[in-house]
């Protein structure tokens, strides 16, 4: 089994990076595979709306969001983990995030989403919710731990300080892992849940 997981830091080793290596030592000792990519870093832009995407299946944007998408398609579950800045995840990842899940050309049924945020106090849980919300559109089931997954710490490496916060990530982490290997034999045994034609329809007509 394999999970990915994004850093949207643009800090390599900071705390966010903290909060993600406390799980990855955990999927590590249950036998999944980790692949962790840094996206807080680089230059993104937002996704502008063009269509291009489902005409050529690729974002028309041809960075970092094309070589996630089959690292994404490969992946038992999804790990993102933000910053905390104004309240809200750090706007790269989210310009990330809105192309990839828009320009996708593969079903994300029952792959296993987790958000993870850090911050020096406040905007944990609306980060949480922001994050979660891109799996929850997409048929992916949301991983859950002992509480909402946060990690706090301001100046570099004061996570590893917060050890209620770190057992929330190493509780995710074997939560997430267990769902990942529940699905599979599920998924072996029954096959995934029947997919409708999807209604799309607009307010204004």
């Amino acid at each position: 089994m394999k999970v990915l997981m994004l850093n949207g830091s643009p800090k390599a080793k900071g705390n966010t990076a903290i909060a993600l290596n406390e799980m990855r030592a955990v999927f590590e000792a249950e036998g999944i595979e980790v692949e962790c990519v840094q996206v807080g870093n680089q230059a993104v832009r937002g996704c502008i709306s063009c269509g291009t995407c489902a005409k050529k299946g690729a974002c028309v944007f041809d960075d970092v969001v094309n070589e996630l998408a089959p690292k994404f398609e490969a992946a038992d579950g999804l790990v993102v983990g933000s910053p905390v800045y104004y309240g809200s995840a750090n706007a790269t990842l989210v310009a990330v995030l809105d192309r990839l899940f828009y320009s996708k050309q593969f079903d994300t049924t029952m792959k296993v989403g987790a958000a993870v945020a850090v911050a020096r106090r406040g905007g944990l849980t609306a980060t949480f919710d922001e994050l979660n919300k891109y799996f929850t559109i997409s048929g992916m089931p949301v991983a859950s731990g002992q509480y909402w997954n946060g990690v706090h710490g301001a100046a570099p490496g004061e996570a590893e300080q917060d050890a209620e916060g770190l057992q929330q990530m190493r509780t995710l982490a074997r939560n997430m892992a267990f769902l990942m290997k529940s699905i599979a034999l599920g998924r072996a045994e029954y096959g995934l849940p029947e997919v409708e034609p999807f209604q799309r329809t607009n307010f204004v007509r």
